[in-house]
């Protein structure tokens, strides 16, 4: 599949181009866009997930939390 998308990006002239899957790329692709000329990046499935959640695409909020710290001025003593 990643040899038959490099080769689909010389049809159109292209030096540059993403693949993406739901899946997960093979070692052997992931060593093969690393020695061809061309600049292919390879997005696996927990990746896209993770630039999904990133970018809120295709995603709910479930919950929210609020985060607090001690606020150092209020304990301040006065002389």
């Amino acid at each position: 599949m990643v040899q038959a998308f490099a080769g689909s990006l010389e049809g159109h002239r292209a030096r540059k181009g993403v693949l993406i899957t739901t899946s997960d790329f093979s070692s052997e692709a992931r060593d093969y866009v690393d020695r061809i000329e061309k600049r292919i990046v390879l997005i696996g499935g927990k990746d896209l997930a993770d630039l999904m959640i990133e970018h809120g695409i295709g995603v709910t909020i479930v919950q929210n939390y609020t985060l607090k710290r001690l606020d150092s001025d209020y304990f301040d003593e006065e002389e």
